[in-house]
Protein backbone atom coordinates (compact mmCIF):
# COMPACT_ATOMS: atom_id res chain seq x y z
CA UNK A 1 0.00 0.00 0.00
CA UNK A 2 3.06 2.38 -0.41
CA UNK A 3 2.20 3.07 -3.24
CA UNK A 4 -1.24 4.70 -2.12
CA UNK A 5 0.37 7.26 -0.32
CA UNK A 6 1.28 9.53 -3.36
CA UNK A 7 -1.77 8.92 -4.42
CA UNK A 8 -3.73 9.97 -1.52
CA UNK A 9 -1.55 13.39 -1.70
CA UNK A 10 -2.66 13.75 -5.53
CA UNK A 11 -6.39 12.97 -4.45
CA UNK A 12 -6.55 15.67 -1.38
CA UNK A 13 -5.57 18.42 -4.03
CA UNK A 14 -8.01 17.26 -6.80
CA UNK A 15 -11.39 19.51 -6.29
CA UNK A 16 -14.92 18.23 -6.03
CA UNK A 17 -17.05 18.10 -9.40
CA UNK A 18 -20.91 18.24 -9.55
CA UNK A 19 -21.85 15.14 -11.25
CA UNK A 20 -25.41 13.70 -11.92
CA UNK A 21 -26.88 10.48 -11.95
CA UNK A 22 -30.65 10.68 -13.13
CA UNK A 23 -32.05 13.18 -11.29
CA UNK A 24 -29.42 12.79 -8.10
CA UNK A 25 -26.89 15.35 -7.72
CA UNK A 26 -23.39 14.41 -6.20
CA UNK A 27 -19.83 15.98 -5.39
CA UNK A 28 -17.27 13.47 -6.43
CA UNK A 29 -13.50 13.67 -6.97
CA UNK A 30 -10.98 10.72 -7.92
CA UNK A 31 -7.62 9.91 -8.70
CA UNK A 32 -6.10 6.94 -11.19
CA UNK A 33 -2.81 5.69 -10.84
CA UNK A 34 -0.23 2.82 -11.49
CA UNK A 35 -0.91 1.69 -7.54
CA UNK A 36 -4.92 1.70 -8.98
CA UNK A 37 -7.32 4.09 -8.08
CA UNK A 38 -9.78 6.07 -5.03
CA UNK A 39 -12.99 7.41 -5.41
CA UNK A 40 -14.60 9.80 -3.40
CA UNK A 41 -18.40 10.65 -3.62
CA UNK A 42 -21.03 12.41 -1.77
CA UNK A 43 -24.52 13.95 -1.84
CA UNK A 44 -23.90 16.17 1.63
CA UNK A 45 -25.54 13.79 3.81
CA UNK A 46 -22.87 10.92 3.80
CA UNK A 47 -19.53 10.70 2.28
CA UNK A 48 -18.63 7.60 0.17
CA UNK A 49 -15.30 5.97 -0.57
CA UNK A 50 -13.33 3.72 -2.41
CA UNK A 51 -9.71 1.84 -2.27
CA UNK A 52 -8.65 -0.31 -4.83
CA UNK A 53 -5.69 -1.72 -5.98
CA UNK A 54 -4.10 -3.18 -9.46
CA UNK A 55 -4.26 -6.39 -8.42
CA UNK A 56 -7.79 -6.10 -7.16
CA UNK A 57 -8.71 -3.97 -10.31
CA UNK A 58 -7.29 -6.89 -12.86
CA UNK A 59 -9.38 -9.42 -10.59
CA UNK A 60 -12.69 -7.58 -11.06
CA UNK A 61 -12.65 -6.84 -14.77
CA UNK A 62 -11.78 -10.10 -15.53
CA UNK A 63 -15.11 -11.26 -13.94
CA UNK A 64 -16.74 -8.05 -15.34
CA UNK A 65 -15.50 -8.06 -19.07
CA UNK A 66 -14.70 -11.95 -20.16
CA UNK A 67 -14.05 -10.52 -23.55
CA UNK A 68 -11.37 -8.10 -22.47
CA UNK A 69 -7.53 -9.17 -22.10
CA UNK A 70 -6.15 -6.14 -21.40
CA UNK A 71 -3.19 -5.22 -18.92
CA UNK A 72 -4.05 -4.11 -15.78
CA UNK A 73 -2.77 -0.50 -16.29
CA UNK A 74 -4.21 -0.07 -19.72
CA UNK A 75 -7.67 -0.89 -18.16
CA UNK A 76 -6.73 1.48 -15.11
CA UNK A 77 -5.91 4.14 -17.88
CA UNK A 78 -9.37 3.66 -19.44
CA UNK A 79 -11.19 3.92 -16.18
CA UNK A 80 -9.57 7.21 -15.43
CA UNK A 81 -10.27 8.69 -18.92
CA UNK A 82 -14.47 8.15 -18.30
CA UNK A 83 -14.45 9.23 -14.81
CA UNK A 84 -12.33 12.18 -15.56
CA UNK A 85 -14.87 13.06 -18.36
CA UNK A 86 -17.36 12.63 -16.39
CA UNK A 87 -16.12 15.21 -13.42
CA UNK A 88 -14.94 17.47 -16.14
CA UNK A 89 -18.68 18.52 -17.51
CA UNK A 90 -17.32 16.05 -20.78
CA UNK A 91 -18.85 12.45 -20.13
CA UNK A 92 -18.25 10.49 -22.99
CA UNK A 93 -21.67 10.03 -25.17
CA UNK A 94 -21.07 6.06 -25.68
CA UNK A 95 -20.75 5.75 -22.02
CA UNK A 96 -23.42 5.39 -19.06
CA UNK A 97 -22.95 6.04 -15.51
CA UNK A 98 -25.96 4.58 -12.58
CA UNK A 99 -25.73 4.88 -8.95
CA UNK A 100 -27.60 3.19 -6.44
CA UNK A 101 -27.10 3.87 -2.78
CA UNK A 102 -27.60 2.95 0.62
CA UNK A 103 -27.38 4.44 3.80
CA UNK A 104 -24.00 2.60 4.61
CA UNK A 105 -22.93 1.59 0.72
CA UNK A 106 -22.86 3.20 -2.60
CA UNK A 107 -22.58 1.61 -5.90
CA UNK A 108 -21.80 3.21 -9.31
CA UNK A 109 -22.35 1.11 -12.51
CA UNK A 110 -20.16 1.83 -15.81
CA UNK A 111 -21.87 0.59 -19.32
CA UNK A 112 -19.04 1.89 -21.73
CA UNK A 113 -17.49 0.30 -24.93
CA UNK A 114 -13.73 -0.38 -25.95
CA UNK A 115 -12.77 -1.51 -29.90
CA UNK A 116 -16.50 -2.03 -30.34
CA UNK A 117 -16.74 -4.72 -27.07
CA UNK A 118 -18.81 -3.41 -24.39
CA UNK A 119 -16.95 -2.50 -21.29
CA UNK A 120 -18.32 -2.73 -17.97
CA UNK A 121 -17.24 -1.62 -14.08
CA UNK A 122 -18.86 -1.48 -10.79
CA UNK A 123 -17.80 0.74 -8.04
CA UNK A 124 -18.27 -0.69 -4.73
CA UNK A 125 -18.40 2.12 -1.84
CA UNK A 126 -18.31 2.07 1.82
CA UNK A 127 -19.11 4.84 4.00
CA UNK A 128 -15.57 7.40 4.72
CA UNK A 129 -13.58 7.46 7.58
CA UNK A 130 -14.28 10.46 9.53
CA UNK A 131 -10.67 11.50 9.38
CA UNK A 132 -10.73 11.51 5.39
CA UNK A 133 -14.07 13.95 5.52
CA UNK A 134 -12.28 16.05 7.47
CA UNK A 135 -9.48 16.26 5.47
CA UNK A 136 -11.20 16.41 2.02
CA UNK A 137 -14.39 18.53 3.14
CA UNK A 138 -14.53 19.70 6.47
CA UNK A 139 -10.87 21.48 6.54
CA UNK A 140 -10.57 22.77 3.33
CA UNK A 141 -13.76 24.53 3.24
CA UNK A 142 -13.30 26.33 6.64
CA UNK A 143 -9.88 27.00 5.35
CA UNK A 144 -11.95 28.55 2.12
CA UNK A 145 -14.21 30.36 4.15
CA UNK A 146 -11.80 32.03 5.60
CA UNK A 147 -9.82 33.14 2.66
CA UNK A 148 -12.74 34.66 1.37
CA UNK A 149 -13.61 36.54 4.13
CA UNK A 150 -9.90 38.19 3.92
CA UNK A 151 -10.54 38.53 0.23
CA UNK A 152 -13.61 40.58 1.26
CA UNK A 153 -11.84 42.72 4.04
CA UNK A 154 -9.16 43.69 1.21
CA UNK A 155 -11.78 44.66 -1.11
CA UNK A 156 -13.75 46.88 1.11
CA UNK A 157 -10.67 48.52 1.88
CA UNK A 158 -9.86 49.30 -1.77
CA UNK A 159 -13.46 50.46 -1.97
CA UNK A 160 -12.59 52.78 1.03
CA UNK A 161 -9.63 54.09 -0.65
CA UNK A 162 -11.58 54.94 -3.65
CA UNK A 163 -14.15 56.64 -2.54
CA UNK A 164 -11.42 58.66 -0.99
CA UNK A 165 -9.45 59.34 -4.10
CA UNK A 166 -13.12 60.21 -5.88
CA UNK A 167 -13.79 62.77 -2.95
CA UNK A 168 -10.44 64.85 -3.47
CA UNK A 169 -10.58 64.82 -7.33
CA UNK A 170 -14.89 66.31 -6.74
CA UNK A 171 -13.45 68.23 -4.08
CA UNK A 172 -10.14 69.50 -7.10
CA UNK A 173 -13.55 70.80 -9.03
CA UNK A 174 -13.24 67.34 -11.30
CA UNK A 175 -16.69 65.81 -12.70
CA UNK A 176 -17.73 63.04 -14.75
CA UNK A 177 -18.58 63.20 -18.31
CA UNK A 178 -21.20 60.69 -18.25
CA UNK A 179 -23.80 60.88 -15.26
CA UNK A 180 -24.95 57.28 -15.18
CA UNK A 181 -21.19 55.96 -13.72
CA UNK A 182 -22.29 57.96 -10.53
CA UNK A 183 -21.75 55.77 -7.91
CA UNK A 184 -22.72 56.17 -3.90
CA UNK A 185 -20.06 56.16 -1.31
CA UNK A 186 -19.48 52.45 0.02
CA UNK A 187 -21.16 51.94 3.27
CA UNK A 188 -19.95 48.44 4.76
CA UNK A 189 -22.59 47.54 7.28
CA UNK A 190 -25.59 48.30 4.52
CA UNK A 191 -23.99 46.02 1.86
CA UNK A 192 -23.29 43.06 4.67
CA UNK A 193 -27.08 43.62 5.53
CA UNK A 194 -28.40 44.10 1.92
CA UNK A 195 -26.00 40.58 1.30
CA UNK A 196 -27.96 39.09 4.28
CA UNK A 197 -31.43 40.34 2.92
CA UNK A 198 -31.40 39.75 -0.60
CA UNK A 199 -28.12 37.75 -2.19
CA UNK A 200 -28.05 35.09 0.56
CA UNK A 201 -31.22 33.35 -0.16
CA UNK A 202 -30.60 33.04 -3.94
CA UNK A 203 -26.67 31.34 -3.26
CA UNK A 204 -27.94 28.94 -0.93
CA UNK A 205 -31.12 27.79 -3.32
CA UNK A 206 -28.30 27.21 -6.32
CA UNK A 207 -28.21 23.57 -6.11
CA UNK A 208 -28.48 23.06 -2.94
CA UNK A 209 -24.59 23.86 -1.64
CA UNK A 210 -23.76 21.39 -4.53
CA UNK A 211 -22.38 23.80 -7.47
CA UNK A 212 -18.84 24.03 -6.83
CA UNK A 213 -17.39 27.19 -9.58
CA UNK A 214 -14.66 26.83 -11.23
CA UNK A 215 -13.35 29.89 -9.06
CA UNK A 216 -14.33 27.98 -5.91
CA UNK A 217 -12.73 25.13 -7.71
CA UNK A 218 -9.49 26.68 -8.45
CA UNK A 219 -9.82 28.34 -4.58
CA UNK A 220 -10.08 24.67 -3.13
CA UNK A 221 -7.00 23.12 -4.76
CA UNK A 222 -4.65 26.16 -3.66
CA UNK A 223 -6.14 25.95 -0.11
CA UNK A 224 -5.67 21.93 -0.19
CA UNK A 225 -2.11 22.62 -2.08
CA UNK A 226 -0.96 24.44 1.08
CA UNK A 227 -2.13 22.10 3.42
CA UNK A 228 -0.21 19.60 1.77
CA UNK A 229 2.79 21.75 1.73
CA UNK A 230 2.75 21.91 5.56
CA UNK A 231 2.08 18.53 5.85
CA UNK A 232 5.23 17.84 4.08
CA UNK A 233 7.35 20.23 6.33
CA UNK A 234 5.83 18.23 9.77
CA UNK A 235 6.85 14.95 8.39
CA UNK A 236 10.10 16.32 7.19
CA UNK A 237 10.69 18.07 10.90
CA UNK A 238 9.44 14.74 12.48
CA UNK A 239 11.98 12.65 10.16
CA UNK A 240 14.83 14.95 11.28
CA UNK A 241 13.77 14.71 15.39
CA UNK A 242 14.01 11.08 14.84
CA UNK A 243 17.59 10.91 13.21
CA UNK A 244 19.05 13.08 15.55
CA UNK A 245 20.94 11.10 19.01
CA UNK A 246 19.19 11.14 21.45
CA UNK A 247 21.49 13.42 23.89
CA UNK A 248 20.42 16.10 21.41
CA UNK A 249 16.86 15.55 21.13
CA UNK A 250 15.10 19.18 21.16
CA UNK A 251 14.31 20.14 24.88
CA UNK A 252 16.50 17.38 26.48
CA UNK A 253 20.15 18.23 26.65
CA UNK A 254 22.76 15.70 26.76
CA UNK A 255 24.12 14.97 30.30
CA UNK A 256 27.45 15.31 31.61
CA UNK A 257 29.24 12.59 31.63
CA UNK A 258 29.60 10.66 35.01
CA UNK A 259 33.79 11.91 35.03
CA UNK A 260 32.18 15.57 35.09
CA UNK A 261 29.52 15.12 37.57
CA UNK A 262 30.58 17.73 40.50
CA UNK A 263 29.39 16.59 44.10
CA UNK A 264 29.68 19.84 45.44
CA UNK A 265 29.47 23.60 44.35
CA UNK A 266 31.59 26.04 45.74
CA UNK A 267 28.30 27.40 47.87
CA UNK A 268 29.02 24.52 49.86
CA UNK A 269 25.20 23.20 48.13
CA UNK A 270 25.68 18.62 48.15
CA UNK A 271 24.54 16.78 44.87
CA UNK A 272 23.70 13.52 45.41
CA UNK A 273 25.82 11.43 42.91
CA UNK A 274 25.54 7.18 42.34
CA UNK A 275 27.25 5.04 44.56
CA UNK A 276 30.00 4.13 42.40
CA UNK A 277 31.32 7.86 42.45
CA UNK A 278 31.02 7.93 46.23
CA UNK A 279 34.09 8.42 47.34
CA UNK A 280 36.31 5.63 49.81
CA UNK A 281 35.20 6.37 53.86
CA UNK A 282 39.13 7.83 53.67
CA UNK A 283 38.46 10.44 51.48
CA UNK A 284 35.15 11.07 52.92
CA UNK A 285 37.07 11.51 56.49
CA UNK A 286 39.88 13.82 54.36
CA UNK A 287 37.39 15.66 52.76
CA UNK A 288 35.19 16.33 56.20
CA UNK A 289 38.12 17.48 57.77
CA UNK A 290 39.07 20.22 55.19
CA UNK A 291 35.74 21.21 54.91
CA UNK A 292 35.72 21.56 58.54
CA UNK A 293 38.97 23.23 58.55
CA UNK A 294 37.68 25.52 55.95
CA UNK A 295 34.31 26.61 57.42
CA UNK A 296 35.78 27.31 61.29
CA UNK A 297 35.25 30.70 62.37
CA UNK A 298 38.35 32.93 62.35
CA UNK A 299 39.14 33.75 65.86
CA UNK A 300 38.45 37.46 66.26
CA UNK A 301 41.58 39.71 68.64
CA UNK A 302 39.44 42.03 70.19
CA UNK A 303 41.32 45.28 71.25
CA UNK A 304 41.02 46.42 74.64
CA UNK A 305 38.52 48.90 75.84
CA UNK A 306 40.31 52.73 76.53
CA UNK A 307 37.86 54.43 79.44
Amino acid sequence: MEGFVELESSLLTQPWASVCFGEATFLAKACFGDPGYILLISDLSSVWYERVDAEAVGQRSKELNKRLTVHVSSFVHRLSNLVCALLAGQPDVATSFSCHCTADSLSLHVKSEVSGLPFYWDFHCCLAPLEMVCCHLVRPLIRMSLALRYQVQELTSLLIQKDAEIEDYRESGAALSRDRLRTEPFQEESFHQNFVAESLPQVCGVGEGQAFTSALRQLYTAVTQQEAKQARKRLRSEDTEDQMPAGETKGHPSPLPPAQIDVSSSEGTTFRSPAHLLPRPSQRRQRVFSAEKSLAPTPRVSAPLSI
